[in-house]
């Protein structure tokens, strides 16, 4: 399967230019809407997202997409998910609550899959105009520089951010919360993209999500990975495409660390 994974980011940033940027801070009104479920949805969401998903399918012959608005609009699309052959997987604006409100923390993503595999992983941040990209067994890669996860250290002593309220399971969201102060826990950027951006150059040491939409970690997992780190749903498998079903995702420096972060957080009393 032959992709370049420049012309790649090239195609996400330009699309970011023209479809993404000139409506950021001028949606009127009527360009914000709410998707099934509460979440928010801009023309620029959709205008992206289109023009992703034919550039993309151009750039590599015979793959198809499964984008987020795509399946808001047919949750059939999901079954794509299981085909044997390249799948672009795309987020069009990651972090639409923060672009519809005019705050600047918000991310294109991009990952390419193929059966359970990931093969490449774009995150492009429009505002700062920066993409961080990754191929499997390549490495993570911010403009020439390689990227690093953070060293573990203890619990206590790692940064990070819990998503854990709004979309986990009840008694998931009381455990942690009864015990996110065992933890170094931050202030979350409201953007998965953002959280992925901190993990890969080191800015943080975990994040737990809860919400596990393939378009929301297909990207980040591969580039966690891939700048060092672990990224293994809650019963320790490596998150793929696919597990969008499961209770929890987390990210962690190695796997040392990411037992004891997960015994800290779900583990006996």
């Amino acid at each position: 399967m032959n992709f370049d994974p420049q012309a790649v980011s090239d195609i996400i940033a330009e699309v970011a230019r023209q479809e993404v940027m000139p409506r950021f801070r001028s949606l009127r009104d009527h360009e914000i809407t709410k998707k099934q479920g509460g979440d928010l949805v801009t023309v620029a969401d959709v205008a992206a997202e289109k023009a992703l998903t034919q550039r993309l399918q151009d750039h590599l012959a015979g793959s198809l997409t499964v984008g987020e608005e795509a399946v808001a609009a047919d949750p059939a699309v999901l079954g794509m998910l299981s085909r044997d052959g390249p799948l672009w997987i795309i987020d069009p604006i990651d972090g639409t609550g923060n672009y519809a409100g005019g705050t600047p923390t918000f991310a294109v993503m991009v990952g390419l899959v193929r059966g359970n595999e990931t093969l490449g992983a774009w995150i492009h941040d429009p505002v700062g105009e920066r993409t961080v990209t990754a191929e499997r067994g390549a490495g993570a890669w911010l403009a020439g520089r390689r990227l690093k996860v953070a060293a573990p250290d203890t619990p206590k002593a790692m940064r990070g951010t819990l998503h854990a309220s709004t979309f986990a399971p009840a008694e998931t969201a009381r455990q942690v919360q009864s015990r996110r102060d065992r933890v170094g826990a931050i202030k979350s950027l409201r953007c998965a993209g953002h959280e992925y951006l901190r993990l890969a150059q080191g800015q943080i040491h975990f994040s737990l999500f809860t919400k596990l939409m393939p378009w929301d970690h297909v990207p980040g997992t591969l580039i966690q990975r891939e700048a060092g780190g672990l990224a293994s749903i809650l019963d320790g498998a490596p998150y793929r495409a696919a597990d969008h079903t499961a209770s929890g995702l987390l990210m962690a420096p190695d796997e040392a660390s990411w037992q004891e972060l997960r015994e800290t957080l779900f583990g006996p009393e």
